[in-house]
């Protein structure tokens, strides 16, 4: 194999895993609260839930289209490229390495912390612990791929099966007494009005479904993308909204709706209520697997990235190195230091809050890219077309703009942050490809 050509040994079962692997972390035990805090009603909080989950679902039929016609590593850079030249290319690759490097960062302290409640006298480690963590993946990945995609697999199954029995203590156990409200947990609801408690609920579920398209960063090791793809990314995205549905409907089935929106962790509290205080330490230990499974999810695709634009000129050559794993192993390392820097500076959590902005414009490119192609370059072998083009992928495109506003609107300081390091784009691009 040359040294900058990845290997080609993943099929449909690493595709599923990696898309709930790279979508399913601590979201879904998390935001329930919020998203009642900010609707108020069940009924409009599993309507939110569907309608994001659609999105996803709708999205991944675009992506396959993209993904099958350009089978390359690097995801949202690669379609971007191809459809708007090397500059749109190197902002949307860039922009999507960094907002997952903030991401992979914010995961490795958030799994200290966990490990920190497990066992208390390791608190004053947790700094040292997250920088470990990465370097432990790191050393596991440079093995190669075919470890770390069974890797991937195991946890995601795991993950899955953690969800799936958590729903079933749900609704199987009887609580010994019915939840007490007190006044400090009763929170109102739907305070600003129960439209914009909608859309600040779609905001906060659309973040829960982020990496729905995983899959589609690993087209070039797939041994057969144009029928693996397609089948990884609809059983994917089906199985993670069927979970979320699940998730939201065993919540409400043992909290009262008061009680879900002065939740910080419902999860865990759900848990207490229904099998007694210790019991909180399985949501933690839940809360961790699903972690470890989207760091390793993220130390795969992520380092693909700079990877792809490497060989493409518009990054360093250094990063297309290829082990004899198949694991692009500089680029790993290159985003595990990355994401251990922001740790060690404390920048990861400003960070995170700008990726978002990023997260939402590597989507609309994607959508616009895909109208781009079909008008550009129609002779492209396309073995999985869009369903519903081209009604489905404007309205994706309109939709991924309107949430982009929002993110503007709802955290305006890190949009401007975003907003300038676009702008100062161009000379680092020039430099670069230099």
């Amino acid at each position: 194999m040359a040294q900058n050509q990845l290997k080609k040994l993943l099929g449909v079962g690493f595709g599923v895993a990696v898309t709930i692997g790279g979508t399913i972390g601590t979201g879904i035990l998390r935001k329930p609260g919020p998203v009642a805090q900010d609707i108020g009603k069940p009924v409009l909080i599993i309507g939110v839930w569907l309608i994001v989950g659609l999105y996803a679902l709708l999205g991944s039929l675009s992506v396959m289209e993209l993904g099958t016609m350009l089978p390359k590593a690097g995801g949202w850079y690669v379609y971007a490229r191809r459809a708007f030249g090397n500059y749109a290319g190197f902002i949307i690759g860039i922009s999507s390495w960094l907002g997952s490097v903030s991401a992979m960062a914010f995961g490795a302290a958030v799994m200290s912390e966990y490990i920190s409640l497990l066992a208390p006298s390791m608190v004053a480690y947790q700094k040292s612990m997250a920088i470990g963590i990465l370097v432990a993946f790191v050393a596991f990945h440079s093995i190669g791929v075919r470890l770390a995609s069974r890797a991937q697999e195991v946890m995601s199954v795991l993950k899955a099966i953690g969800l799936l029995l958590f729903v079933a203590v749900c609704f199987i156990v009887t609580p010994e007494k019915p939840v007490l409200l007190s006044a400090e947990t009763v929170r109102p609801l739907a305070e600003g009005g129960i439209w914009l408690g909608i859309l600040a609920a779609l905001q906060s579920v659309f973040y829960t479904y982020d990496g729905w398209h995983t899959a589609a960063y690993f087209t070039e090791e797939d041994v057969d993308p144009s029928r693996n793809l397609p089948r990884s990314m609809i059983r994917g995205v089906l199985l993670i909204i069927g979970i979320y549905i699940l998730v939201n409907l065993a919540l409400l089935y043992v909290l009262p709706v008061a009680a879900l929106a002065g939740s910080k962790l419902p999860a865990a509290d759900a848990i207490q209520i229904l099998l007694g205080p210790g019991s909180a330490q399985v949501v933690t230990f839940l809360l961790m697997i699903s972690i470890m499974g989207i760091i390793n999810a993220q130390i795969m695709f992520n380092p693909r990235v700079i990877f792809a634009m490497g060989r493409d000129g518009l990054f360093f050559r250094f990063a297309t190195q290829v082990n004899a794993g198949g694991t692009p192993l500089n680029a790993t390392m290159l985003t595990a230091l990355a994401s251990i820097l922001m740790i060690l500076t404390n920048t990861y959590s400003k960070l995170s809050d700008i990726a978002t902005f990023f997260f939402v414009l590597c989507y609309a490119s994607c959508f616009a890219a895909l109208i781009r192609l079909r008008q550009t370059e129609p002779e492209l072998a396309r073995p999985v077309r869009a369903w519903g083009y081209p009604f489905s992928t404007w309205t994706l495109l309109i939709a991924s703009l309107a949430f982009l506003v929002g993110v503007v609107i709802g955290d305006f300081s890190s949009s401007l942050y975003a907003l300038g390091f676009i702008a100062v784009s161009y000379p680092v691009y020039l430099l670069i490809k230099q």
